[in-house]
């Protein structure tokens, strides 16, 4: 009797389980994503409150973004905060950043030859067996406008290096950089430069109210002639030039006159 019980029960909870719909709940990509970002946030808070956070300290939202960004491209949360640069509100990566995260996915990145004139790198996929070679002159940088650029002036060879750099990441391993396919260098030597003007006096609050004085219009000096007169000076320098001939000149013959 109690075996027959028994055997009813396991029947009976095994149709409910069968009868039952089954819940599975699968989280996508994105909430995932979010939910992790909301933690890199709360997290940001207190980095933004340190040196560690370079040009973003105090700025915890921009903190939390180059810690995604560089999760997604595969940086650690601390080393994306020194492997990233906003330039004129664009993250770049630097070049010795892009060129440490293309060979850390096995990919072969040499540097040839390097001076203050030139540089030549070669680098190919971890899955290929041709080189690609890349050359960086500094004719080549004055055809752009670089080389009277303030970095290029005092570190040119660095600055070679970091060109030849970004263009042969993109050209061996585009794949791995995805969104940041510059270097911070190059979206620098982009950015415009200013020339900064020693600042003037101060104006005076009187001197920005006060009304725009009128400039005086020049007059022209007016002859007041009564009709019928004339000017005495005018007649007597014409009269002088009429009586005196000049040497010379023919007397003219008058009409009952000798010649």
């Amino acid at each position: 009797m109690t075996t027959d019980i028994a055997t009813r029960d396991e029947h009976a909870t095994v149709a409910t389980q069968q009868q039952a719909p089954q819940q599975i709940t699968t989280k996508s990509a994105l909430v995932i994503w979010a939910e992790e970002a909301r933690v890199v946030a709360n997290i940001a808070v207190s980095i933004a409150k340190t040196p560690f956070a370079g040009q973003l300290r105090g700025k915890p939202e921009e903190v939390t973004a180059v810690i995604l960004a560089g999760n997604e491209i595969g940086l650690p949360p601390m080393a994306a905060l020194k492997a990233f640069d906003i330039i004129q509100g664009t993250p770049a990566l630097r070049a010795h950043a892009m060129r440490g995260l293309v060979q850390s996915k096995g990919h072969k990145i040499q540097l040839v030859e390097s001076d203050g004139e030139h540089c030549v790198m070669r680098g190919r996929r971890a899955d290929d067996e041709d080189w690609q070679t890349v050359t960086w002159t500094m004719p080549r940088a004055a055809l752009l406008g670089l080389v009277g650029k303030p970095e290029w002036k005092k570190q040119p060879q660095t600055m070679l290096v970091a060109r030849a750099t970004g263009e042969l990441c993109r050209l061996i391993a585009s794949d791995v950089l995805h969104a940041v396919p510059y270097t911070s260098e190059e979206l620098r030597d982009n950015t415009p430069t200013y020339e900064v003007r020693p600042a003037g006096a101060p104006l005076s609050v009187a001197a920005i109210t006060a009304a725009p004085t009128a400039t005086p219009t020049p007059v022209e000096p007016q002859h007041d002639e009564t009709p019928g007169e004339q000017d005495d000076t005018d007649d007597g320098l014409w009269q002088q030039k009429t009586n005196d001939q000049p040497t010379g000149w023919p007397t003219v013959t008058q009409p009952g006159g000798e010649a």
